[in-house]
């Protein structure tokens, strides 16, 4: 079975490209620097349902992703998160969070309703990534 993502997914974030384990993807949330990973293995819901290695490669783009993350966002907390309560497609929360922002201390989820990216401003961050992540993601071109 070839891999799908989540249609939810699909329409709340821009896909950003594929690493060696994980589709990269940026939620359409302009208020947190927002990212995603996902394993792109069909049906898997939880992170002991890939194999050790697969595991091992998970951790190992989650903790590139959030050096990338913290270089460039300078967040004061980095809040990471495998849920799944709505999609149960495996997937990663990675979100630099800041005293100043909006849902501070609060998590995320339904704090808010999301403000969609300007394309200026989603350029620039898609932009700044590549240049932290250039060699490690393969890029969707826009």
């Amino acid at each position: 079975m070839a891999f799908e993502l989540h249609p939810r997914l699909s329409q709340d974030c821009f896909e950003l490209g594929s690493l060696k384990l994980c589709r990269l993807l940026l939620m359409n949330d302009s208020q947190y620097p927002w990212f995603v990973l996902v394993p792109q293995h069909e049906g898997v819901r939880e992170i002991y349902e890939l194999s050790e290695l697969d595991q091992f490669e998970l951790m190992r783009e989650s903790s590139r992703l959030s050096r990338a993350m913290v270089r460039l966002f300078n967040p004061d907390k980095l809040n990471i998160a495998a849920l799944g309560n709505i999609v149960p497609q495996l997937h990663l929360h990675h979100i630099a969070r800041f005293v100043t922002d909006p849902a501070w201390p609060a998590p995320v989820w339904g704090k808010l309703p999301s403000q969609p990216y300007l394309e200026p401003r989603r350029r620039a961050v898609i932009e700044a990534l590549k240049g932290e992540l250039a060699q490690a993601v393969e890029w969707v071109e826009r």
